[in-house]
């Protein structure tokens, strides 16, 4: 199993006991000298993370880390998507015997927001990892037409001052009746830091409310 990245908040927070977020003063210095640079921003959903792994023979489920838990009728519907011959055969057609990491979140009834984004419960994808590769959007795209899943929708494509401006306004979700929990940013073209994390944040409404 192998966990999805831990995304960082965009700045760093005040260390007086109020925990909140100094505008400008930015966690990374890669990102600060991207910040003007347009950005790929789509929709965090607030869900539980999951993973359908293919190991090049049979697929595999799982939540964010080894210990984690997936509730029964997420996994019931882990399995109507993702359990049959059919589905098998299209992992083997589309990816060999590569190693593939579909990451997504499970999200709707009984789920964090639950209702609010839908009545049922089902998975959308946001990443894609086949081997130490990270696919472009175009290809989570392809992925996920393919396999007849949702997958995260681009909300915006800006500046980092965009994307805060954006949250700022308290936008709703593209998806059912919530309220959108924030965004995650993508340079255009993949990139990682001097130390070799993904480049990488996330924006939520809350820290700006």
């Amino acid at each position: 199993m192998r966990e999805y990245i831990k995304i960082e908040t965009l700045f760093n927070r005040r260390e007086d006991g109020s925990k909140k977020l100094i505008e400008g003063d930015f966690r990374n210095e890669t990102v600060e000298f991207l910040k003007d640079l347009p950005w790929q921003f789509s929709e965090k959903i607030d869900g539980t993370n999951i993973q359908i792994r293919w190991d090049g023979h049979k697929v595999w489920y799982g939540g964010r880390t080894e210990r984690a838990s997936i509730p029964s009728h997420l996994m019931n519907k882990l399995i109507e998507l993702f359990g049959s011959s059919d589905t098998e055969q299209l992992f083997e057609q589309k990816f060999g015997e590569a190693e593939v990491i579909l990451y997504g979140e499970g999200y709707g009834a009984k789920i964090q927001r639950g209702e609010s984004y839908r009545k049922d419960v089902s998975f959308i994808l946001f990443d894609v990892l086949i081997g130490n590769i990270w696919l472009k959007r175009e290809s989570v795209e392809d992925i996920a037409r393919a396999f007849g899943i949702d997958v995260v929708p681009i909300v915006l494509i800006g500046t980092l001052q965009d994307a805060v401006d954006f949250v700022k306004t308290h936008p709703k979700s593209t998806i059912g009746t919530a309220n959108m929990e924030g965004v995650v940013g993508r340079p255009m073209v993949e990139l990682k830091d001097r130390t070799g994390k993904r480049v990488i944040v996330k924006v939520k409404v809350k820290d700006f409310e």
